[in-house]
């Protein structure tokens, strides 16, 4: 833990919650529900789909039987020589409908495929958007490997059953419904035969789809895994780091072990089912033969009015309820695996983010308090996984910051410097007391408004791999080149920037990789500066720099520092001596406060600090 914040444990206990969750069958009635409230924002279309289903599916039911009257009437009539003009007749039709089913599916395709696709498209949105909504807590205790694995791989593995369900539900049950229909009228004592093992099927085929739902969580889960190696080895970092320590074997090897874990699974699920459908194929295949014998047997015994015509127009019209009856099978086991992943889908959709907005909440403008203001009132936290017994990360904390102060935070690892910083933005709510902005509790202004007041720049500067410009315009995608070129001034970053052989169309690469840790701060201080905010919170800014480095960055910090509320968390206390006012934070408490010449003189933690970054030489005047 670094200032309070989990690491490690905390995610791979999430992540073994996550899979104890999975592993657990899910509720199909439940999930169905679900999914089908998915389509509600499409009913026109959906209905217009189902209607084009069920059309296309009634006709396609019709030329097996016309099969019939062409035997029967066309071919061998009752007058002994084929009547070709009811022949003709009856083949035209047969053609018409089929020309007419092949215009239907096409029109069926498009439409299935449109909302299909945009219902996948608004799932993967609305999790985005819950994912946005969650607390920082959140993803400190979760890979980005796994969040990305549910964003993108768990809606895409369940992107046939949105786009490809509802029609093929629909259009199966139609052609099995009007095929049984056309077996009775043509034969039942036929279709007793054809239909008897009906039963075992459908008990067996139950049975392999709960096999295949546990695999596809297990399938899922492993390919959870994979991502987050991939993002955390072939990222700048892990790339940078692997190579300083010789370790690219290792990942490969790591990379290697889950690839495998996903070959057999996706082997498994591939596999689970194959002997089932074979099964079906045999029974299904063979009823013909099987109806050849029993008719023979019924025309031997007088059972029925059986003819020539009859019997081949029922072995047609089962030889087409083989597809639709195998389809209706195989989507009842793809619903049953994508039930595993809706189930992981709608997980994340159902988490609660811990940091809500209040009904009622007001704008910052409308606070009763100058902007700029900050004050603790007696003001205790926890993080959430921490262990119940172990003693909280603030305790009983109160200060009060002046607009337009310079506030400074020192104290040990640890401390909790950075989770007061967390605080007053309301990246983490209060475990117990009071903060205050602009003289308003946080928990009852609007998150927009006060994170809008409020610039942040961090040790961990984060860049976008792309221009230096559209870094910049992050924090005003509207700003000017203008407005660019005096940020960038202000944070002594535009000379630098100039010498770059495209200026502000310069990329940054992965992280900011092609720019200096100097470099980085300052564009992040030039990023702040444009958003123009009255408070500016500088978590340990320039603590991974170089001395020369931190000087430049320094006078940055300074000039943006200017007529602006400032909150500095700091580790080199040389950077903040000028402060108004530092407070030293040691386990979780105020331990003294005060300007850096009386702190030093009162002989306390910050003194001891201060001359052992100052080598031993305690000095009771700050530098000018």
């Amino acid at each position: 833990m670094r200032g309070g914040r989990p690491v490690g444990g905390a995610a791979r206990a999430d992540a073994n919650a996550l899979k104890r969750e999975n592993a657990s069958a899910p509720q199909i009635p439940h999930l169905f529900r679900r999914i089908m409230a998915l389509f509600r924002p499409h009913k026109l279309a959906v209905s217009l789909t189902v209607a084009v289903v069920l059309v296309t599916a009634a006709i396609s039911v019709i030329p097996p039987l016309l099969v019939e009257d062409a035997f029967d009437v066309g071919l061998f009539p009752p007058s002994g020589s084929p009547n070709l003009d009811a022949l003709g007749v009856i083949v035209a039709a047969m053609i018409g409908l089929y020309v007419l089913s092949a215009g239907l599916g096409v029109g069926q395709a498009y439409l299935t495929a449109s909302v299909g696709n945009s219902v996948m498209g608004e799932l993967r949105v609305t999790l985005f958007e819950r994912l946005q909504a969650m607390e920082l807590s959140f993803f400190t205790r979760t890979k980005t490997g796994v969040i990305q694995s549910r964003l993108q791989n768990d809606v895409g593995g369940v992107a046939n059953a949105l786009t490809n369900t509802v029609s093929s539900v629909l259009g199966n049950t139609v052609n099995v419904i009007a095929a049984f229909v056309a077996m009775v009228l043509i034969s039942w004592q036929l279709t007793v035969v054809a239909l008897i093992l009906m039963p075992i099927l459908v008990f067996v085929q139950r049975r392999v789809g709960q096999v295949r739902a546990r695999i596809a969580g297990q399938a899922q889960e492993s390919l959870s895994d994979m991502t987050a190696i991939t993002q955390e080895t072939l990222s700048v970092s892990g790339i940078l780091l692997s190579k300083t320590f010789n370790r690219q074997r290792s990942e490969i090897d790591r990379y290697s072990d889950a690839n495998r874990t996903q070959i057999r699974l996706q082997v498994r699920q591939a596999m689970s089912g194959q002997g089932f459908f074979a099964l079906v194929n045999i029974f299904m295949s063979s009823i013909p033969a099987i109806v050849y014998l029993c008719a023979g047997f019924l025309i031997t015994g007088g059972i029925g009015d059986i003819t020539a015509g009859a019997i081949v127009a029922f072995t047609t019209v089962q030889s087409r309820l083989l597809f639709p009856l195998t389809s209706l099978m195989r989507v009842a086991l793809d619903l049953q695996t994508s039930g595993a992943l809706f189930a992981r889908i709608f997980e994340y959709l159902d988490l609660a983010p811990a940091i809500t907005e209040s009904p009622d909440a007001v704008d910052v403008a409308d606070a009763p308090g100058p902007i700029g203001s900050v004050r603790f009132e007696n003001v205790s936290f926890r993080y959430p996984d921490a262990p119940e017994k172990s003693r909280p990360t603030l305790d009983s904390v109160s200060f009060a910051i002046e607009p337009g102060e310079f506030a400074a935070f020192v104290g040990p690892s640890g401390a909790g410097k950075t989770t007061i910083s967390y605080l007053v933005a309301r990246l983490y709510d209060a475990s117990s007391g009071t903060v205050r902005f602009a003289g308003h509790d946080v928990r009852e202004l609007t998150q927009g408004s006060i994170i809008d007041n409020i610039g942040i720049v961090s040790q961990e500067t984060y860049l976008f791999h792309a221009s230096i410009a559209e870094n910049l315009r992050y924090a005003k995608p509207e700003a000017t080149d203008a407005e660019l070129e005096v940020a960038a001034r202000a944070a002594n970053i535009h000379d630098t920037i100039a010498a770059f052989p495209e200026g502000y169309d310069t990329t940054v690469g992965e992280r900011g990789y092609r720019l200096s840790g100097g470099e980085k701060q300052r564009l992040a201080i030039a990023r702040v500066m444009l958003k123009d905010p009255p408070v500016m919170l500088l978590d340990e800014a320039t603590s991974a720099l170089d001395s020369l480095s931190e000087r430049v960055v320094q006078r940055a910090l300074d000039a943006a520092s200017q007529g602006r509320t400032t909150i500095a968390i700091a580790h080199r206390l040389s950077t903040i001596v000028g402060a108004d006012r530092i407070l030293v934070i040691d386990g979780g408490r105020i331990a003294e406060q005060g300007t850096h010449d009386e702190l030093v003189q009162a002989d306390g933690v910050y003194a001891r600090m201060y001359r052992e970054q100052s080598g031993g030489h305690g000095v009771s005047q700050h530098p000018s």
